[in-house]
């Protein structure tokens, strides 16, 4: 049987973490529960954890009804962990996703049947919940009966990481290196940070979200991000002659301390990152990137994450030209109203859309664009 939990308390949060720790390479930092915080506070998506526990029996206690007990009064050990997030517009309607913002925070489980179990109490949590569809997120596919479409289009971005900056720039091509040396040339600074730096990064990320025709999230979602996060999220600002020209938030995940059962390496993936376009002439995008990757390194990171991309793409020749080599991503669907590609932002429809808003002035989209993106899966 499967808990799901909407309230968690400390214990099983705690809980959650040490099984995340000891399942390897299933498990990512976006399965750390503080996304469901960060989810719940900063764009008001309604989260859930869904468990599996081996060898248990479900018993009411004065813990809760959905606590499972052993016959000695003592919590089974996990076996597996889903965690997902209602996401509800009027506008858009409602959605089940593992998990928004985030591309890899679907199922960790130890075996096939317990898989199969995670995925069944998602499909009723689905028909409970009178969703559009379940979409479950992760590296590869889980065979499932009710799962009755697979999106593999896109490619997440993954660059093995030297142990030194100076070894980064070895790696370099020669045209990466000139890009990177046309920034230095402009006297481009970086400052890192956290909330003091959100107002500077905000301002470039909005900026950039209306000239790609796309709502930007709410300051409040990055606010929150950061709290939550605390050391494990940074921002990083670019700026030439004191104004901001590009910024980028990084996330860092650290390497599990149990050993071999553990995540063999630490992580660090770049969510957002934005260059205003008149920056382009003094490549402060190349050179930001640059940046990111060393800090990285610095942080003893032994891979950094770009995100996903579709093969072929501007953005995929981008992430590769700094060697990154693609990693299979696979999003999973139980369609219950509707088709998922309906809410793709290449969407035909959306076409028209988009142009019209890249015309929009920059403050208009700041107010009415939270309020659109909070209700996109």
């Amino acid at each position: 049987m499967i808990e799901v939990v909407e309230q968690p308390d400390s214990n099983t949060v705690d809980q959650v973490r040490s099984y995340l720790d000891r399942a390897g390479e299933q498990a990512s930092g976006e399965h750390d529960p503080r996304w469901l915080s960060v989810l719940a506070q900063g764009l008001g998506h309604r989260p859930y954890m869904l468990i599996s526990r081996r060898n248990g029996d479900m018993s009411a206690s004065a813990d809760g009804p959905n606590r499972r007990t052993t016959a000695a009064g003592q919590q089974s050990e996990i076996n597996g962990y889903l965690p997902l997030a209602l996401v509800s517009s009027w506008l858009f309607g409602r959605f089940l996703v593992s998990l928004p913002y985030l591309n890899r925070a679907g199922l960790v489980a130890q075996n096939e049947a317990t898989a199969s179990a995670l995925i069944n109490e998602a499909v009723m949590l689905a028909d409970k919940l009178n969703v559009k569809y379940l979409e479950l997120r992760h590296g590869e596919p889980t065979a499932h009966q009710l799962l009755d479409r697979n999106r593999a289009d896109k490619v997440r971005m993954v660059l093995s990481l030297p142990n030194s900056a100076d070894d980064l720039w070895d790696s370099y091509s020669a045209k990466v290196r000139n890009q990177i040396r046309k920034g230095d040339k402009h006297n481009l600074a970086i400052q890192w940070g956290g909330e003091p730096c959100l107002d500077a990064f905000f301002t470039v990320f909005a900026h950039n979200m209306r000239d790609l025709g796309t709502p930007v999230y709410p300051r409040k979602f990055f606010s929150t991000l950061l709290a939550n996060l605390g050391d494990d999220a940074e921002l990083g600002v670019v700026s030439h002659e004191g104004e901001s020209v590009a910024a980028a938030l990084l996330v860092h995940t650290r390497a599990a301390e149990s050993g071999d059962c553990g995540r063999e390496s630490a992580s660090t993936q770049v969510p957002s990152a934005s260059a205003l376009r008149d920056s382009n002439t003094m490549c402060a995008n190349m050179w930001m990137y640059h940046q990111l990757l060393c800090r990285a390194v610095e942080k003893g990171s032994k891979e950094f994450d770009f995100g996903r991309s579709s093969e072929g793409s501007g953005t995929y020749r981008f992430k590769k030209q700094w060697g990154a080599t693609p990693h299979s991503t696979v999003w999973q669907y139980h369609l219950r109203d509707g088709d998922a590609e309906e809410m793709r932002p290449d969407s035909p429809k959306y076409r028209r859309r988009i142009e019209l808003w890249q015309k929009l002035p920059v403050w208009v989209t700041r107010m009415v664009g939270p309020a659109i993106v909070r209700g996109i899966p």
